[in-house]
């Protein structure tokens, strides 16, 4: 199953799947050799199915479910990193959480984009510790290797300093893309937000589908009780033949008013190589 591990006495043991798109092994290479300079108490565990690809998918549906579900589900794996988004791990989610066992309650889980249909899924059963942040596709970014040793530092040193800077103890947190969080509300996937600050990202979206995502997803919300909204950056956004007319800000800010969860400002997360770690539920730090 596995593919690539540092050759040294190791501590943390790191499986990495692929629950939308696939991944390629040049990727592959070149996290594991960062990982073997920067992290060397980590054994990243890239599975076979990182590298499949079937249309659109890291493999079938099958395919990408069995390999989240073995990894989790092993007792010698200390986390589960996603290795990348785009589309697809909505269609395995609900499958993949049914097959958990007692080997998947005691790891860290590490994604966003796409991935975020897991963590809510995961989060919404209690399973393991739920976190959003960089992924192993990052490396392409520029500054990608920042963005890995980010998510490295916070799944084998546990270290403060790479978390969401306006995080505050005592609050309860979740974050995610719009566009994930969006669709997922309303299903079997969503968890519940309740007294949670929900922190959103997006990029590579037209403002007015911004604008239509937020519609539906603060008219969703408005019953959870949310302690509020911050909005993480809003990058690539395609130019539309007309302008909007508002900014994300202003469009977010809007659908708070209305629906009457606070909006609480801006926060340090992204499609980006700066993007910082939130972890889900109470925070205690």
């Amino acid at each position: 199953m596995a593919q690539g591990t540092n050759s040294i006495s190791l501590s943390v043991r790191i499986g990495i799947c692929a629950p939308s798109t696939p991944f390629s092994r040049e990727a592959a290479d070149r996290v594991l050799a960062l990982a073997a300079r920067t992290h060397p108490q980590a054994e990243l565990i890239f599975d076979e199915q990182c590298f499949l690809a079937e249309g659109h998918f890291a493999g079938n549906d099958k395919q990408r479910t069995d390999s989240f579900v073995a990894l989790a589900n092993d007792p010698s794996i200390d986390a589960i990193w996603f290795a990348r988004g785009g589309y697809g791990a909505a269609r395995i989610a609900e499958a993949a959480i049914g097959q958990l066992g007692d080997g998947s309650k005691k790891k860290i889980y590490l994604g966003y984009s796409d991935a975020g249909n897991l963590l809510g899924a995961l989060y919404r059963e209690a399973i393991g510790e739920v976190a959003h942040g960089p992924m192993p596709s990052d490396i392409a970014r520029q500054g990608g290797e920042q963005a890995v040793c980010r998510a490295l530092d916070w799944i084998v040193h546990r270290q403060q300093d790479v978390l969401e800077p306006g995080l505050t103890a005592g609050k309860k947190y979740a974050a995610f893309n719009l566009m994930t969080l969006a669709m997922m509300t309303g299903t079997k996937l969503m968890p519940n937000l309740r007294d949670h600050i929900v922190l959103i990202e997006e990029t590579s979206e037209y403002l007015y589908a911004f604008d239509r995502a937020m519609f539906h997803l603060s008219g969703n919300l408005e019953a959870h009780g949310l302690a509020g909204i911050k909005l993480g950056r809003i990058g690539d956004i395609p130019e539309n033949d007309r302008p909007f007319g508002e900014s994300a800000e202003d469009i977010a800010r809007r659908w708070c008013d209305r629906a009457n969860i606070p909006y609480l400002g801006q926060a340090d997360i992204g499609h980006d190589a700066d993007n910082k770690i939130v972890p889900f539920g109470l925070l205690n730090i």
